[in-house]
């Protein structure tokens, strides 16, 4: 057996990834040199190294079984932790191992006729009396059922994730749902009717409240689903990557659903009904110069965005490159100045300019006819993970540095700076009328800024977890709904989804139907419905004044992006199975 420092590393990198540290899985992977290795990442499946070490963990709890005779005895079950601790080991080994006193065979059977059952009828009784007796489910257990697993990039359950409106995001970013820390043990092996007296008293587990909540979150979904899951018959999957789907968005004109990958492509799907080409995809390969030719990049598609007119798709890449491609799947344009990959981009209303940001802690705006860099902006200090459009000429930025930029095409300077996140902030929406910009953060709070002020105008605390994204509804002054009032849709690492008043700043709805954290919310075109996507493989669509869950699909796959198509009729959905489905709300 051999292994090289390469491959360790490379598992530790996809490790982080999977977990969700998508920054400490960047900056790893930097210092460890990820990229020069010669591994394959769409060859090693997700959870490699969890995988090797919990066959590490039976290994070392098998040899402590077998004794010096050969025989094999049972002992309690060794935490990760304790296998790694020599002594824990050699205790443990020296515990189930102790000899048993000799005992002449005429006296035993005298004892044992005496006194009662034997020595071995005993440990058989005692041994049933622990199988009825044992919970079905440890405590432990409960915690690490309720880990999530996050998708791959290049071939792993990546953290790269997408946000809501085609923004690569950071699954972010830390885990949300760290494995929990095994309780110390006190006393390693109790006696025999130690053990049975606390088995007998069956005390309820002392589970941990947002595990609790989960739980009951499930039975509520499962004792209610049959009556709302959408019929197999309305569903469509389309397959055909080969790594998990980060992202995906539908055309603003007619069904074409845009999907982008860590297998380095991207893909167009023709939804179109009663078409020929029904069902069928372009596939967009993702490449690099290399002397006289192209190569694929193998690396992630972590954004796209439909300009406005529907007649072309930009995408941002791991490899730092956007690029702009027609709806028959011709390349148009190559837009290259990052340096290092694109988190985010996003065309302006008017459909002239394209916005990116990179981990390179800049924002550029590109000339969308050209393919030129028309001005790179380097106010922020940190990777820049977010963009918006407040008109054709401004926008926000945010980064890891937890601090908020509004620029404009021209200025050298930020017009307006916002700072008060404690944390990263992992995204930010202008309203539609371009007056209120929020922003929501690691720090777990979600904020409400104007440029009318200094500091911010809301400061809404209600998620216990990291906020991974944000969405505004189309409705109120300015959109196609002018009556309905406007709703600001917040989704966390704490499996719920909040509908908020901005107005009065307050919550009117949480919905917690979810029992992995939430990736992606998207609201219908006429403002009443609210489709959100988690790692639970959900896609729920909800009513939004009521807060009533109306539908539920379970796929194969967690869910990184959900998005309604012009219509109103069709919701996409892009999963870390490789695969996009397509849920048709017609008639349902």
């Amino acid at each position: 057996m051999s292994f090289t420092s390469d491959e360790v590393n490379y598992l530790i990198y996809r490790y982080l990834q999977e977990s969700g540290f998508i920054h400490s899985a960047y900056v790893f992977g930097v210092e460890s040199h990820i990229s020069q290795t010669n591994i394959n990442g769409t060859l090693v499946p997700p959870a490699a190294l969890l995988t090797v070490i919990q066959k590490g963990l039976q290994f070392t709890e098998a040899e402590i079984s077998v004794a010096d005779d050969g025989s094999e005895r049972l002992g309690d079950p060794l935490s990760l932790i304790d296998a790694v601790m020599p002594e824990v080991i050699e205790a443990r080994r020296l515990a189930l191992n102790k000899p048993t006193p000799a005992v002449d065979s005429d006296s035993a059977t005298a004892k044992t006729e005496t006194n009662g059952p034997s020595a071995e009828s005993l440990k058989q009784t005692d041994s049933e009396t622990k199988t009825e007796k044992q919970p079905s489910l440890t405590k432990n257990e409960l915690d690490t059922s309720s880990q999530r697993h996050t998708p791959p990039v290049n071939g792993t359950t990546s953290p790269y994730v997408e946000k809501t409106n085609g923004s690569y995001a950071k699954p972010i970013v830390g885990d949300p749902a760290r494995p929990k820390t095994p309780n110390d043990v006190t006393n390693l092996y109790p006696a025999a009717e130690a053990i049975k007296d606390e088995l007998v008293k069956e005390e309820p587990m002392d589970i941990d409240p947002h595990l609790r909540q989960q739980i009951q979150n499930l039975q509520q979904q499962l004792s209610g689903a049959h009556t709302m899951e959408i019929p197999a018959n309305r569903v469509t999957v389309l397959s055909g990557h080969d790594s998990e789907v980060f992202i995906c968005a539908w055309n603003p004109v007619q069904d074409l659903l845009a999907s982008g990958s860590g297998d380095s492509t991207a893909r167009i799907w023709n939804l179109c009904d009663n078409t020929p080409q029904y069902k069928q995809a372009l596939l967009l390969r993702h490449c690099i110069p290399k002397g006289d030719s192209s190569v694929p990049s193998n690396k992630d598609v972590t954004s796209l965005d439909w300009d406005p007119t529907g007649s072309m798709l930009a995408t941002g890449s791991y490899d730092g490159y956007a690029r702009i491609w027609a709806t028959n799947g011709q390349l148009r344009s190559t837009l290259g100045q990052h340096k290092g990959p694109i988190f985010a981009l996003k065309w302006n209303k008017k459909g002239n300019y394209i916005l990116s940001a990179g981990v390179d802690k800049t924002t550029i705006i590109w000339d969308a006819q050209t393919g030129n860099c028309q001005q790179q902006f380097s106010f922020h200090t940190a990777p820049a993970l977010d963009v918006d459009w407040q008109n054709d000429v401004s926008f926000a930025s945010c980064s890891t540095d937890q601090k908020i930029h509004v620029c404009r095409l021209g200025s050298h300077h930020p017009i307006k700076t916002f700072q008060g996140h404690q944390n990263e902030v992992n995204a930010i929406k202008w309203d539609p009328q371009g007056k209120l910009l929020a922003s929501c953060s690691d720090d777990m709070t979600l904020k409400i800024w104007t440029l009318s002020r200094d500091t911010w105008l809301h400061n809404l605390q209600a998620h216990n977890k990291e906020i991974y994204t944000i969405k505004w509804s189309p409705t109120g002054p300015g959109t196609s709904n002018p009556n309905s009032n406007l709703i600001l849709a917040s989704a966390s690492f704490d499996s719920t989804v909040r509908l908020w008043d901005v107005e009065r700043g307050e919550c009117l709805h949480t919905l917690n139907r979810h029992t992995e954290p939430v990736y992606s919310v998207a609201f219908s075109p006429d403002g009443k419905y609210l489709a959100t996507g988690s790692f639970d493989k959900c896609v729920n669509i909800w009513n939004i004044s009521s807060g009533e869950l109306v539908n539920v699909y379970k796929g194969s796959g967690g869910i990184f992006e959900v998005c309604w198509n012009y219509r109103g009729d069709k919701v996409g959905a892009s999963a870390a199975d490789g695969t996009v489905c397509v849920l048709d709300l017609r008639k349902i």
